[in-house]
């Protein structure tokens, strides 16, 4: 899958703005320090977008 790593949920007919990760919590790669954090700061600046346009 291409650009899997910075995949993004987006949460629509909410009354706020709700994104994640596309690729779900990781917890068993997090203690290993393997989880790639990209799909998560691309939720969070998609976010931000949303959030200064709405």
């Amino acid at each position: 899958l291409y650009g899997f790593d910075r995949a993004v949920n987006i949460t629509l007919g909410l009354p706020i703005i709700r994104t994640s990760p596309d690729h779900g919590t990781a917890f068993e790669l997090a203690p290993q320090f393997k989880a790639n954090p990209h799909s998560m700061i691309e939720a969070i600046k998609t976010a931000v977008k949303m959030a200064s346009t709405s």
